[in-house]
């Protein structure tokens, strides 16, 4: 291969004859000197420009090296007081070249798409902020080692492939550079290993440094490697125990450190990884043989796990006597608190260790020796089921014998799991990850290994689940194990302890009967071996498979001879995996590799008999390939396969599974997965083939079904906590695999899942008495889930850092979260709705807390919050209801006899009462304490050997659990002396999260998997009285197995990508395609059973509707005045609600055009660009539809908060008035549809609703209704037959026949299967064509088209590379539109006579003739029969006008997207502008309502704007300001249209800006209540107020005053309000720097209900029409406008209010108060006459209302919709 000759390692400067400068370069000052540390001659680059002074390899930046070696050593050392930097460019699988920069110039990490830039850190006792800068004096000679591949994957998602190229800058002196694929340690050499039998790689010679004898490593150089190796968890107690005193280190240590170093927040977010100094003792390897660990009897009183192993102490190995227990259903150790530690036998060989027995009789003595003072049955807990598969490798999945169960690895436990009843059966006994499986043909015996201690494996009897071998293999990591048939011979590959590929044959005849495993042979091998496979006709022959080879290996004499295959061309591949084909003869081979090959071997002749391909499939209607020859071209990497006797099957990572026939002519079936498959397996009966994905998947195809059926699913990374749910029998899990998964505890099946690939979930709490579950991430986001709806109720954002607790009061009156910046916040749970109620002070919460689920924690009678903080020292009580503090207790002191302060870790109540709180301290101690007045009940010392992580109390308050490292506890809580305990492993990593079922039946466990335990102690009632009845937990539902697997084969899936949040999907088995045709028509008794198992999922389309959420409730009793008594009248309304779906109608011939915006009906004349509003709907609407006739329009919203039903109303065009309101469906109506003779009207629900139902037009009446089996996404009828009605969905086009038998109207259905052309999708969309056409577009992007006569589909064509939502036909031209924002124009003039041909059509007669690319996903389009011109809306929320004739698109309704937060007008009033959070900023012509300029800033919100004064500047330099949600504020000039000034003058968000009346000073507040006073003309903040600090400014207004006014000096009066109900009023004059506080404020806070659901905004203003007042909103106890007068200091006049305002304005002319509620009411007060107005037509809070300086235009904000309405003179 051509990598060979980089194997085992490659000296650069050698190998490119750096001395010879002819294939490098040099450039300033690089010289050769000699080293008097090394003494040789290295080089040294110096020079005051790094870019001037430099080594460069190779010559030319053209050139590239080549180099493959996985990791790169840099043998150099930088120059005192100097700087460097060292540049490599490294490309990756994908021919992107990356350059990867190290040096000590960097201040902070930082990261682009093809840079990658790491600071380089010294650490000399210097403070942390100083760490990078000059290189201090008497640095080392530093070895760096870079893991280029993992710099790649972890920083870029990329994979490497080779060294392109190196720069070494100035300044520095540098040996050598080496690569390699081996991960050497340079602290060792050859000798030292062989001497001391290190298991290690040591460093080659020629790359050691010299060391003087007698001396250490460590004393002289530094290693330093990067990334640090994650599976080695460095914790703080094994660096300690690892790494040299402080007084003992020389020099300094450098460090590659971007994440400890705080430079700024970015950097901490997004880098998280650490580079350590390793010290002699730190490696990463345990000694080659265990250290002999203690004989233990049941009987002993002792601590139960030992810590032992090298001296790193990283290797931990139970007593041997676990073993015997590993035949039951868990392994556990019962222990009393220790009166004499027993010592361990220093002089047991590890061989007598190994292989000594236990004796029964020993066993059972101490067993009844302990059972006598023991207080629990022994054992209490038996680990009962598992969930998670794979850990070491996901590629270990067999089937038994008979096929009826498989075996799998879940991390440290062997599951065997009946695939009928799914029923599991445990093997316990590794203490590691297993990584390798296997077993005997007669499945008699089964053989395992574990990860660490290195080599260690195990034999069990597979009937008993007995252990009937524990012994050690020479191989360090054993990657695979084979069996022979008979079980008689156990072959097993690995690596050495110098990193040489290992073969060893172990006899295992005799394990069965009393005798151990021998070693047969064993052989050393330099090429790559990646499968291996002992032949099942002869178990003296094996086969192996790698990198560049396939050997034949055989077994003779007591040693292993191989020989290679003859490859020929195939020499260069990388082999993945074999199969020997199970025929009588025996005698082929089948291979598989990366490259897609598969190869035929005879095995007599050692040669390669066939060989196939595996390629991708050329895509239809694309570009023809260039000439592809059979070995070139990019295949389809294979990563498994396995042979029967008729079929061969094939796994690969592109997620399929293929079974071939052996002759591989065509392919038999194919299923597609989530993820790449690592292992596939035929069942020895051939019927079924097993399938596991990296993902960690495992499941089953039968064969002759052809269904698929999942048999696990877990998380493919660390669970970090969980809940139960005490209704539902539900358990949810959070990962670090960015998942939230809800499975079912009675079943153990996963039932949903939510993916957020962009923050990762943290906490999770279930809602104690509603479907409800609350989730916080890593951002600092809180979300409530429905379960019952599948979809994100609200979601709050009030916490800067990551979610650190979550918990809920059990009455389900409150939820409390926490984040790591020590931020407590208050939610209200009681309600339909989670609203926040109160955020604590900062710094309340310990910032040093780990996230953990007992980080909050709720008393039992839902009174008391208790949590560690402020400091790790103290835990706080807080009253729930309150947030009042109620006690603090200084845990620091409970241990007196530490030499350290005691420090609270993670704190749990127990029952009330007796009300204990329980707090687990750093000193391995847990705390009784009286959580009323802080008393220390009782002490638990020593609970683990280190500081316990975990605490939970059952309910009845008999168990005590407490889990540290990988060890679970189970303490008698109710003994009050001297209480016993019992331990219980198999977590193979630190148990994160554990809990009892609401029943106190099970207990639960998660950390590397999730772990069901049941308690074996029978129930009783607690000596402590009413404590188990004050705690009743209702009991767990216990969903029937049978009802789970009928859901699962019968609802399948979708086969879609996995819904990401905040929309979960249903996690049943994945509908795998099944290239099988399925059956033509459909039994609608069959459809109907299958209705009653889906969920109502949301579909992955985004052609169905879903209704922005709304927290806003509907208002009762609005006082609307009399027609024509209106003071407002709604002139325009600014927006396209581009939510909705086809919601938009257009008439050529009349000009009738109308849309929506949220709840309305706006109908406007394109000419003039006068609106009508039909009001009426009250919610958003959904959808519309236009009669043939143009005399009928009917719309649809969705169901609303008080009614059962979504409104359809039929509006009367001509006269706009609502003819009739109609309502049928549930949830919301996903389409509508006229006949072609506008008789009936067709309404379609949505994924919720699942109806369909026909009305009659003239009576209005319902005629009939259908229930659907699953979502529908569109409907149709046919214009040439209005008795045909066309529905799209899944898998399948429905017809319905309108039969009509006198007054009565029926439907008849016949449905046709998609064709296996189109694949495993979903039909979206769907026209009418010229009869009998129907297009159809698919999720796929695929169009496909039918005949209706015939009832087929002829012609399949590639129209997009995404969903196709809108499709529309006329004549020989085709529109489609997707969701990859294109509209494409197609020439389909050809179909007709295509169908003729029937199948065999093909869609070369099918040209695009033009291509739009619009702003957003196509929802809405029409065109002119012509389909020359058209109108197309998107999701953008614009409508544009179409000319296909011009190529181009006109702007004709436009809107933002996001929440709209201010609305502001030039003092002219010609213009005005609005900023929204989708961070634009956009200026409108007020007279014609079109954009004009829009300013765009990416990935910020614009919260706030001003519109500079007219005393500024002249009116043609007009300015806006912005503010934004990263705390800048931006300066826009209106007449240039471009952006003037950038300035940071805060931290946080910015809430509220204002000018000063002068124009030359900008004022801004933040959420955090500073208030910072600006010069856009120098850009300088030069004063920021703190006053409001701790409450977010709502609200800033600045006016001209004279001086003198109010007692104070100053040329400007402005005001600040605050969220906290506090104004304060300022006299200032910026030109001199003078600010007086004129007046303050304060009042009460409001009283919030349940019903309303919010916290009011504090809105404060100067009243226009006397400035000597103050108008307040939001300030008292209850919902009133307070004008307050400065002159007398007083409340001078107050206006009730029906509820608290969200928004208020004052007429500058008019003495009128508009006020916006979040009840959807905009209400008038006339302050003269005292009248009051309601009006209607919002959709969602009223969150702005701004008059224009004239008072002639009131403009209105609800979320993203703009109402303008026309104030009305008396």
């Amino acid at each position: 291969m051509a990598r060979a000759w980089q194997h085992p390692f490659l000296n650069v400067f050698r190998h490119f004859k750096v001395d010879e400068w002819k294939r490098s370069t040099k450039e300033g000052d690089v010289a050769p000197v000699t080293d008097k540390t090394l003494k040789c001659t290295v080089y040294r680059v110096r020079g005051s420009v790094s870019a001037g002074n430099y080594i460069q390899l190779p010559k030319t930046s053209t050139q590239s090296l080549g180099l493959t070696g996985r990791y790169l050593y840099v043998l150099f050392r930088p120059l005192p007081t100097k700087h460097f930097i060292i540049h490599l460019d490294v490309s990756t699988e994908d021919s992107q070249v990356i350059r990867v920069s190290f040096s000590n110039l960097f201040k902070e990490f930082k990261s682009t798409a093809t840079w990658l830039q790491f600071p380089f850190i010294f650490e000399a006792g210097r403070s942390r902020k100083d760490l990078a800068g000059m290189i201090p004096a008497g640095t080392r000679w530093t070895c760096l080692q870079l893991d280029l591949h993992d710099i790649l994957l972890v920083y870029l998602n990329r994979c490497y492939s080779h060294l392109k190229s190196i720069r070494l800058c100035a300044n520095l002196l540098v040996r050598n550079l080496y690569t390699s694929d081996l991960c050497f340690d340079p602290a060792v050499t050859i000798a030292e290993a062989r001497r001391a039998k290190l298991p290690v790689t040591p460093v080659p010679r020629e790359m050691a440094f010299p060391v003087p004898k007698g001396e250490r490593w460590h004393d002289h150089y530094s290693h330093i490697r990067f990334p640090s190796d994650s599976s080695e968890p460095f914790s703080e107690p094994v660096q300690k125990s690892c790494s040299l005193p402080e007084a003992v280190l020389p020099g300094h240590v450098p460090q590659l450190l971007p994440h400890p170093v705080a430079f700024s927040k970015q950097v901490q977010d997004s880098v998280s990884f650490k580079v350590q100094k390793l010290g002699p003792t730190a490696s990463r390897w345990a000694p080659s043989a265990p250290r002999p660990l203690p004989e233990v009897t049941l009987s002993c009183e002792c601590s139960v796990v030992s810590s032992v192993g090298g001296p790193s102490g990283h290797c931990q190995e139970p007593f041997p006597w676990v073993d015997k227990h590993a035949a039951g259903d868990s392994v556990h150790i019962s222990a009393h608190k220790p009166a004499v530690e027993p010592a361990a036998p220093e002089h047991t060989t590890s061989q007598e260790f190994l292989g000594r027995k236990q004796n029964q009789q020993e066993v059972a003595v101490g067993k009844n020796r302990f059972q006598q003072r023991s207080f629990l049955p022994d054992p209490v807990l038996r680990l009962k089921g598992v969930i998670g598969f794979g850990g070491y490798s996901t590629k270990w999945a067999l089937w038994t014998r008979d096929g009826a169960a498989v075996v799998y690895p879940c991390h440290a436990v062997i599951v065997i799991l009946h695939v009928n009843t799914r029923e599991q059966r445990l093997f316990l006994g590794h203490t590691d990850k297993v990584s390798a499986l296997a077993l005997d043909g007669s499945s008699l015996l089964l053989a395992s290994a574990q990860a660490r201690p290195a080599s260690m494996l195990r034999l069990w009897d597979f009937q008993t689940g007995e252990c009937l071998s524990l012994f050690q293999s020479p191989v360090l990591t054993i990657s695979s194990l084979s069996f022979s048939d008979s079980g008689a011979q156990l072959c097993g590959i690995g690596k050495d302890r110098h990193g040489r590929t290992m073969v060893v044959a172990w006899a295992t005849d005799q394990v069965g009967r009393g005798g151990e495993a021998v070693i047969l042979a064993k052989a050393h091998t330099d090429v790559d071996i990646q499968a291996f496979e002992v032949a099942f006709f002869d178990e003296t022959r094996m086969a192996s498979c790698g990198r560049g080879s396939v050997r034949l290996w055989r077994l003779r004499g007591g040693e292993l001879h191989s020989c290679p295959v003859d490859l020929g061309e195939h020499h260069a591949l990388e082999f993945t995996d074999l199969a020997f084909k199970q025929a009588q003869d025996g005698h082929t081979l089948y291979v598989c590799s990366r490259s897609g090959h598969i190869l035929e071997i005879d095995h007599q002749h050692m040669a390669v008999r066939h060989a196939h391909r595996l390629l991708p499939m050329q895509t239809p209607g694309g570009p023809l390939p260039q000439k592809q020859t059979f070995s070139s071209g990019p295949g389809i990497a294979i990563t498994s396969l396995s042979v029967s006797q008729a079929m061969c099957a094939v796994g690969s990572e592109d997620g399929y599974l293929r079974l071939w026939p052996l002759d591989f002519s065509s392919v038999l079936l194919e299923a597609e997965h989530e993820g790449p498959i690592s292992s596939v397996l035929v069942s020895p009966n051939g019927l079924r083939v097993l399938s596991a994905t990296s993902l960690g998947h495992l499941g089953f195809l039968d064969v002759h079904s052809q269904e698929y059926s999942v048999l696990v699913r877990s998380h493919a990374a660390l669970v970090v906590a969980l809940a139960t749910d005490c209704s539902r029998g539900q358990l949810a899990t959070v990962s670090q695999d960015h998942t939230v998964r809800i499975w079912d505890l009675a079943t153990l099946q996963q039932l949903y899942d939510f993916t957020s690939r962009e923050e990762a979930p943290c906490a999770i709490a279930f809602h104690p008495t509603q479907p409800t579950l609350f989730c916080g991430f890593s951002s600092g986001a809180v979300r409530s889930f429905s379960l019952e709806a599948a979809e994100v109720l609200v979601e709050h954002r009030c916490h800067q850092g990551a979610i650190t607790g979550l918990v809920t009061s059990p009455d389900g009156s409150f939820l409390f979260s926490s984040c790591s910046q020590g931020t407590l916040a208050q939610y209200h749970i009681g309600g339909p709705w989670c609203r926040i109620l109160r955020m604590a002070a900062a710094n309340v919460v310990c910032l040093d807390a780990c996230p953990s689920p007992s980080a909050l924690a709720v008393s039992g009678d839902s009174r008391l919050l208790a949590f560690v903080g402020p400091s790790k020292y103290m835990v706080t009580v807080m009253g729930t209801a309150s947030l009042d503090e109620l006690l603090k207790i200084d845990v620091s002191a409970l241990d007196l006899a530490g030499s350290r302060l005691n420090s609270a870790m993670v704190v749990c109540f127990g029952p009330t009462p007796p009300g204990h709180l329980l707090v687990s301290t750093s000193s391995n101690m847990v705390a009784v304490l009286d959580a009323s007045s802080g008393r220390v009940v009782r002490e638990l010392c020593c609970v683990h050997p280190v500081a316990c992580s975990s605490l939970a109390l059952s309910g009845d308050g008999r168990f005590l659990l407490t889990a540290a490292d990988r060890a679970i506890k189970v303490w008698d809580y109710l003994a009050q002396a001297s209480p016993s305990c019992q331990v219980y492993i198999g977590h193979s990593e630190p148990v994160q999260a554990m809990a009892f079922t609401p029943d106190r039946q099970e207990l639960l466990s998660v950390g590397d998997a999730i772990f069901l335990w049941d308690i074996l102690a029978p129930t009783e009632r607690s000596p402590l009285g009413s404590v188990q009845g004050s705690l009743k937990a209702p009991p767990t539902c216990k969903a029937s197995l049978g009802a789970r697997q009928l859901e699962d084969v019968v609802s399948g899936a979708s086969g879609l990508p996995r819904q990401q949040v905040p929309v979960p999907s249903l996690a049943s088995p994945p509908q795998l395609g099944i290239c099988a045709r399925p059956s033509k028509g459909l039994d609608a008794t069959c459809s109907t059973r299958r209705a009653r198992v889906q969920s109502t999922t949301r579909p992955d389309s985004y052609k169905h509707f879903m209704a922005r959420y709304k927290a806003s409730p509907l208002a009762k009793g609005l006082s609307l005045s009399p027609t024509g008594d209106e003071r407002l009248h709604l002139k325009a309304v600014v927006g396209y609600n581009g939510n909705g779906r086809a919601n938009m109608v257009w008439r050529p011939d009349t000009g009738f055009f109308a849309y929506t915006c949220g709840s309305l009906v706006v109908v406007e004349d394109l000419h003039s660009g006068a609106q009508r509003h039909w009001v009426g709907h009250p919610e958003e609407i959904s959808t519309l539809a236009l009669s043939h006739y143009a005399q009928i329009l009917a719309s649809a919203s969705v169901q609303s908060s008080t009614a059962l039903h979504c409104q359809i109303r039929l509006w009367d065009v001509q006269g706009g008035s609502c003819r009739q309101l109609i309502s049928h469906h549930s949830t919301a109506v996903q389409a509508l549809a006229f006949s072609p003779d506008d008789g009936f009207l067709v309404t379609l629900g949505d994924y919720g609703d699942r109806t369909l139902a026909l009305w009659s037009t003239a009576t209005c009446e319902l005629m009939t209704s259908v229930c659907l089996p699953e979502p529908v996404h569109g409907v149709a009828f046919d214009p040439w037959d209005g008795g045909v009605l066309a529905c799209v969905g899944r898998g399948a086009v429905t017809l319905w026949l309108l039969l009509q038998l006198g007054a009565d109207v029926s439907l008849q259905i016949h449905q046709e299967p998609i064709p296996e052309e189109v694949g495993a999708c979903e039909l979206t969309s769907l026209c009418f064509g010229p009869a009998p056409l129907l297009y159809c577009g698919s999720n796929a992007g695929q169009v496909c088209v039918w005949d209706t006569r015939a009832g087929r589909c002829f012609l399949v064509w590639e129209a997009d590379d995404g969903e196709i939502g809108v499709l529309l036909c006329s004549g020989t031209r085709l529109v489609s539109g997707s969701n990859t924002r294109r509209l494409r124009l197609w020439a389909v003039g050809a179909v007709p006579e295509l169908r003729c041909k029937g199948s065999g059509a093909r869609s070369h007669s099918v040209f695009m003739e033009h291509e739009l690319t619009l702003d957003g996903a196509v929802v809405s389009a029409v065109f002119h029969d012509s389909m020359d011109m058209g109108v197309v809306g998107t999701t953008a929320g614009t409508l544009w006008y179409v000319s296909w004739a011009e190529g181009t698109s006109t702007r004709l309704i436009s809107g933002h997207r996001s929440q709209v937060n201010e609305v502001v007008f030039s003092p002219s009033e010609s213009h005005c502008a609005t900023c929204s959070d989708d961070g634009s900023v956009r200026v409108w012509s007020l007279a014609s309502m079109e954009l004009l300029i829009q300013f765009q800033v990416l990935s910020q919100s614009c919260l706030c704007l001003a519109w500079s004064p007219p005393s500024c500047r002249r009116p043609e330099q007009q300015q806006v300001v912005a503010g934004y949600s990263d705390g800048t504020l931006r300066v826009f000039s209106v007449s240039r249209t471009a952006m003037e000034l950038k300035m940071h003058p805060h931290q946080a968000a910015l809430t509220a800006i204002a000018f000063s009346a002068d124009g030359q000073t900008i004022l801004s507040g933040d959420k955090d209540g500073l208030v910072a006073v600006s010069r856009p003309r120098t850009g300088m903040t030069f004063r920021v107020l703190s006053d409001h600090r701790g409450a977010g400014i709502c609200t800033i207004q600045s006016t001209r005053k004279e001086y003198g006014d109010f007692r104070a000096e100053g040329m400007d009066l402005w005001l600040a309000a605050s969220g906290d109900q506090r104004v304060s009023v300022w006299a200032s004059d910026w030109l001199r720097n003078h600010c007086e506080l004129v007046d303050w404020l304060s009042f009460p806070a409001p009283v919030v209900t349940e019903a309303s659901g919010y916290l009011p905004p504090t809105l404060a203003a100067f009243c226009p029409w006397d400035e000597a007042l103050l108008v307040c909103v939001g300030l008292g106890v209850h919902p009133e406008v307070v004008f307050y007068s400065l002159y007398q200091k007083q409340v001078v006049k107050k206006i009730p209010l029906p509820f608290f305002a969200m928004s208020v304005s004052l007429s500058p002319r008019a003495r009128l108060v508009a006020i916006g509620f979040a009840e959807r009411v905009l209400t008038l007060v006339d302050c003269v006459s005292g009248a009051v107005q309601d009006f209607a037509g919002h959709d969602d809070s009223v969150k702005l209302c701004r008059f224009a300086p004239s008072s002639r235009l009131l403009f209105t904000v609800a979320h993203n919709e703009i109402l303008v309405w026309e104030v009305m003179s008396h």
